[in-house]
């Protein structure tokens, strides 16, 4: 039975991009600003393609809808989960994500969207948006029609190591010069509030989605102060974030290691270094997916990962 995939990410331009994807993790990717890799991916927006085994050629919704068994029969009309890794040279737009119960309702069925971000790299003095001041919903839309944007923001210093996990309701934005890895559910859903008056290609301003967000932003929230990692590896594992929709681990080995994956499925990035996952070579950059047959993965090398699963 198989055990363990490689995927083909696909990459997406977007007006706040970069060219890091290709100049740190040596991908070939499309000219011009490219914003995002979506590296573990089932998505319709963004379906990746298995690269080897006997399921190659196929994409990953396909393996999910006709081998559930390979997930150990995992519920779910969806794989659940999406891993991106998003190189932002310039600001992203201020948004919001909503929950499952609000995406169900005003979205055609997709799930919500929590996400986590692991920060990859960045600049110096560096800052992200995670949190927002307004106690209620006029509140809000009043310092954002009045354009108090620096009143009502919360912004946190990020350097590389940093984690945040980003619940629906939770008013965001990454700042360029900030390269991140993203494990979220498998959602595009995006409620933008402010995108800076920037104009796309065509001339136009992106759109904004100011009723939805107002609808679904979290006021009761405490805004984190920062995004440091306590330092409680066991065994080269950090457990960064435990939640109903996803356990986010960082594995570190220098020469040799073990990594026990008894879950239906466990997605794997690598994001340094490189070396052998059960004899199959990987280098920074590569994504696997570990599936249910695969209770365990025997590292060698000076690797370190970012793992997800359910």
């Amino acid at each position: 039975m198989e055990s363990m995939i490689k995927l083909i990410p696909q990459f997406k331009e977007k007006i706040w991009g970069g060219r890091r994807l290709a100049t740190d993790f040596g991908y070939d990717i499309p000219a011009g600003p490219v914003g995002e890799c979506w590296a573990i991916s089932a998505h319709p927006s963004g379906d990746d393609v298995i690269a080897t085994g006997r399921f190659s050629g196929q994409s990953l919704s396909w393996l999910w809808e006709h081998h559930r068994e390979l997930f150990g029969d995992a519920v779910g009309d969806r794989f659940p989960l999406l891993v991106k890794i998003i190189d932002a040279k310039d600001d992203l737009s201020i948004q919001v994500h909503p929950d499952d119960a609000y995406a169900a309702e005003h979205e055609g069925g997709s799930l919500g969207k929590k996400e986590c971000w692991y920060v990859l790299a960045a600049d110096p003095g560096q800052t992200i948006v995670i949190g927002q001041r307004a106690r209620a919903r006029d509140e809000f839309a009043r310092m954002a029609r009045e354009g108090r944007w620096n009143e009502l923001l919360n912004e946190v210093p990020v350097r590389p190591g940093d984690f945040f996990q980003i619940d629906p309701g939770t008013v965001h934005a990454i700042k360029g010069g900030t390269l991140i890895l993203e494990t979220q559910q498998s959602s595009d859903v995006t409620y933008r509030v402010y995108d800076y008056d920037r104009l796309q290609d065509d001339g136009t301003h992106r759109e904004l989605h100011m009723a939805q967000a107002l609808d679904v932003i979290d006021f009761d929230q405490v805004p984190p102060c920062s995004g440091t990692v306590n330092d409680d590896e066991a065994e080269g594992v950090t457990v960064l974030e435990t939640n109903e929709c996803y356990t986010v681990e960082r594995v570190r080995c220098v020469s040799s290691l073990t990594y026990e994956t008894r879950h239906p499925f466990t997605c794997v990035s690598v994001i340094a270094g490189e070396g052998t996952l059960n004899g199959e070579d990987v280098r920074k950059g590569s994504h696997l997916l570990a599936l249910s047959g695969c209770e365990r993965i025997d590292i060698l090398g000076e690797i370190e990962m970012i793992c997800s699963y359910q």
